[in-house]
C-alpha cells in the first residue's frame, strides 16, 4: 500500500473543528479551523469532511486521517460514548467518516491525542512512559507508553478526573455535583470552573480561575508556608489561600496517578497549565502523598500549546501504513 504524503489531524472541540497537516517527518504544513456546528451531527460530519478535502486540495497531496474527540469509542458498539458534545454520543463517527472520505480513519480521545503529541516530539519526547493531563474547562488525562496510547479494555484509561479527590479534608466540603452523575470528582476541584466555584464556596472570592492563579505567591518554599496558607488566622490573602489549596489538591490528584502508573513524566495542558508556579510548587507537595521515599517523576509544561491535541491526532498514524 502506498504511504500517504501527509498526516492529517482533526481536533473536534466544542467551539471549533481544527485540521492540521504534517509531512511524514512531523513538520506542520498548514492549519485551518471552522466553528463547530451546535448540536448537529450531520453538519459536524460534513464540516470535518470538507476541512480534510479542502486541505488536501490546497496542498495537492493525500493524507492519513486521525481525529481527536471529546469522548471515546465504545469497544462494544464502535460508537461514540462519554462525549460532552452530546450529539456525538451513540453515533458511528468513525464509520461515517470512513465512508465519506473513502479511507481508514483513526479516532482517539482528545486527552490521549494531547499526550501522544507531547510524547512523540514534545516536552516528553525522551520519556518512555507519559501521563498527559488536561486542566481546562474539564479535567482529562491520557497514558502513553513507548509512543503508543494505552486505551484500556473499556477505552477509559487516564480518566483520572472522574475519580474522587483523594485524602479529603474539611476544606474540600461540601462535595459538588459532577456532570457524570457523581459528587466530589477531581474535575469539580481542579478544572478552571471547578476552582472558581471552590473559591466562591470556601472563601467568598468571585474571580475567574485565571485571575486567581495570576495572584499566586511563587514559589512555596516549605510545608510551613502551606500550613500558613491553610490557616484562617494568617495574614495571607484569600487568593493566596485559594492558590495553596489548589496546589495541594493537584498534588493529591497527581500522587494517585504516580502511585498507579509511576510515569517518567507528567505533562500538563489546558489553560491552567500556563501558571508557571505549578511546576515548582506541586512537586514540592506531592511527596507527602506518593508511596515512595523519593519521587523522580517530572512535571512538565507542554511544548506545543493548543496545537498538541490536533498534532496528536495526526500522530495516530505514526507508522507507515
Amino acid at each position: 500500500m502506498t504511504t500517504p504524503d501527509l498526516r492529517l489531524g482533526i481536533d473536534l472541540g466544542g467551539s471549533k473543528i481544527e485540521v492540521l497537516a504534517m509531512d511524514r517527518a512531523g513538520q506542520t504544513l498548514i492549519r485551518n479551523r471552522v466553528p463547530t456546528p451546535k448540536g448537529d451531527y450531520e453538519a459536524i460530519l460534513s464540516a470535518i469532511t470538507q476541512l480534510i478535502l479542502n486541505t488536501e486540495k490546497e496542498l495537492s497531496a493525500h493524507g492519513s486521517v486521525g481525529i481527536g474527540i471529546p469522548g471515546s469509542l465504545s469497544k462494544a458498539t464502535g460508537k461514540v460514548k462519554n462525549a460532552n458534545t452530546t450529539c456525538l454520543n451513540g453515533r458511528d463517527l468513525k464509520g461515517d467518516l470512513e465512508a465519506s472520505l473513502a479511507r481508514p480513519v483513526r479516532v482517539a480521545n482528545d486527552a490521549n491525542c494531547f499526550t501522544l503529541s507531547e510524547a512523540s516530539d514534545g516536552a516528553a519526547a525522551s520519556a518512555s512512559s507519559v501521563f498527559g493531563v488536561i486542566l481546562g474547562t474539564g479535567v482529562g488525562g491520557g497514558l502513553v507508553v513507548n509512543r503508543s496510547i494505552i486505551g484500556g479494555v473499556n477505552s477509559i484509561a487516564g480518566e483520572w478526573g472522574h475519580n474522587p479527590l483523594p485524602w479529603p479534608t474539611y476544606r474540600d466540603t461540601p462535595q459538588q455535583p459532577c456532570y457524570c452523575g457523581q459528587h466530589g470528582c477531581i474535575e469539580t476541584y481542579l478544572s478552571g470552573p471547578g476552582m472558581a466555584e471552590q473559591a466562591r464556596l470556601q472563601h467568598g472570592v468571585n474571580l475567574q480561575a485565571n485571575e486567581l492563579l495570576n495572584l499566586h505567591p511563587s514559589p512555596f518554599e516549605n510545608r510551613a508556608h502551606f500550613a500558613l496558607c491553610a490557616s484562617k488566622d494568617s495574614a495571607l490573602t484569600e487568593s493566596e489561600r485559594v492558590y495553596a489549596e489548589y496546589i495541594d489538591r493537584l498534588a493529591r490528584g497527581l500522587a494517585t496517578v504516580i502511585n498507579l502508573f509511576d510515569p517518567d513524566v507528567i505533562v500538563l495542558g489546558g489553560g491552567v497549565s500556563n501558571v508557571d508556579g505549578l511546576y515548582e510548587d506541586v512537586p514540592k507537595r506531592w511527596g507527602k502523598y506518593v508511596f515512595s521515599d523519593q519521587v523522580e517523576t517530572q512535571l512538565l509544561q507542554n511544548q506545543h500549546g493548543d496545537s498538541s491535541g490536533v498534532r496528536g491526532a495526526a500522530w495516530l498514524w505514526g507508522d507507515t501504513r
